[in-house]
């Protein structure tokens, strides 16, 4: 295995382990008495990490790869349907770790953010949206990047200049962004304390008197693209280069983390997955930031075996 994806997963496993240890009420709850897991919660969350980076999809067959290549990291691998298990019960401890893993970044004081949201597609077939578990959660929506309509749900991000996920929020396909935004910002006070004096950059679909008004109010200032029919807005030669980088994030998860083939088919797998890219993203820049890379979102160190 290359050293530099061991050594990411070394510090991912030691931090994920200490913060599991200090804060042990973020782990899922588990009866005092009966069989002790042979896989650590930070073990577990690792692997799904090395899963996501590695751009194995399917959980049958990275389980196989693992137990061929990385029992040096590993002592103990699961069966598949225990792994799906742990991880859909971690799915709170996930979203913490991301928050926590941001927080200890360089990055997370950035003052200029940028807002965005994706596709995450569930199904194409009518057959398909008739009989999905998703069937009253996910919803016909357009995306205008590939201009054609979608069946499935939205990725709603806000991330630094370097790709760091600051706030995410998974909703329905026609969920309004702007309301999404300021759910995101309210529901997280250590992000309500960051908003004074922080920019925001987003498309043409963040406008509206009444939004503006919420994000001056909290002490933000909104920069995008003036709307047909308005007077040029202040910031606009900046806006071309600056929207290039979330959607160059976005590439990063549907490229090289295969959020598009994220596989779940109920709600709570698609959380899961959605939740694991979120933080194998988080993972590799915490990493790469703490070991001085010269690109905070480079995969390249740990996308091959």
């Amino acid at each position: 295995m290359d050293a530099d994806l061991d050594t990411l997963a070394t510090a991912l496993y030691a931090r994920t382990d200490d913060l599991l240890k200090a804060f042990p009420e973020r782990a899922p709850w588990r009866p005092g008495t009966g069989i002790t897991p042979k896989i650590s919660d930070a073990e577990l969350l690792t692997l799904a990490v090395l899963q996501a980076l590695l751009g194995f999809v399917s959980e049958a067959r990275w389980l196989r790869f693992a137990r061929k290549h990385l029992r040096h990291l590993f002592p103990y691998l699961p069966g598949q349907p225990g792994y799906n298990k742990r991880l859909r019960k971690l799915a709170a401890t996930t979203r913490w770790l991301i928050r926590a893993l941001a927080r200890d970044t360089a990055l997370w004081t950035d003052d200029v953010w940028v807002v965005d949201s994706t596709p995450v597609e569930c199904g194409r077939s009518k057959e398909t949206v008739r009989r999905s578990d998703l069937a009253g959660y996910a919803e016909y929506g357009y995306c205008a990047a590939h201009s054609r309509y979608f069946w499935g749900l939205r990725l709603h991000l806000v991330t630094t200049l370097h790709g760091l996920p600051i706030g995410f929020a998974l909703t329905g396909a026609k969920a309004d962004e702007r309301q999404v935004l300021l759910s995101i910002l309210a529901a997280e006070p250590d992000l309500a304390a960051l908003l004074p004096g922080q920019i925001l950059i987003g498309d043409k679909n963040y406008y509206g008197a009444d939004f503006e008004a919420t994000l001056t109010g909290a002490g933000a200032s909104l920069l995008r693209p003036a709307r047909k029919g308005e007077p040029e807005r202040p910031g606009s030669q900046f806006f071309k280069p600056l929207r290039q980088i979330i959607e160059s994030v976005n590439d990063t998860f549907k490229g090289q983390l295969d959020l598009e083939r994220h596989g779940g088919h109920t709600p709570a797998g698609v959380i899961t997955r959605v939740l694991q890219r979120i933080l194998a993203l988080t993972a590799a820049i915490w990493h790469n930031d703490h070991t001085c890379q010269p690109v905070m979102r480079s995969l390249i160190a740990y996308d091959h075996g």
